[in-house]
């Protein structure tokens, strides 16, 4: 049960950062995706997109807690730690989709 309402706890703060850090005064600019970012001299590492591609994030971490649920519960019955571990990859996940939901808005 802790594992699912960090999972929640996660999703719901993942989702607000996300939210709160659109301005609504860009509707295009934000980027999408970094190519090569390692590299300073790439040409052309950066592509362009508008809001509605950042907040498939919000609905990717939804996605995430609603799947990680369902499958920890059914699993629940056949083994206690493999429901346990569904759910600690689940914290893994959505951690991850934090880290580069702001490594994206950051680089705004």
């Amino acid at each position: 049960m802790l594992l699912l309402s960090i999972n929640a706890f996660l999703v719901i703060g993942g989702s607000l950062f996300i939210i709160l850090s659109l301005s609504s005064s860009h509707s295009s600019g934000y980027i999408i995706q970094c190519r090569d970012c390692s590299n300073p001299a790439a040409v052309n590492k950066f592509t362009n997109g508008t809001i509605t591609e950042l907040l498939s994030f919000v609905v990717f971490a939804a996605l995430v807690l609603v799947a990680h649920a369902a499958l920890s519960y059914r699993a629940y019955n056949v083994h206690r730690q493999l429901a346990i571990a569904i759910l600690a990859l689940g914290v893994l996940l959505l951690a991850l989709l934090i880290i580069v939901s702001n490594a994206l808005l950051v680089l705004r």
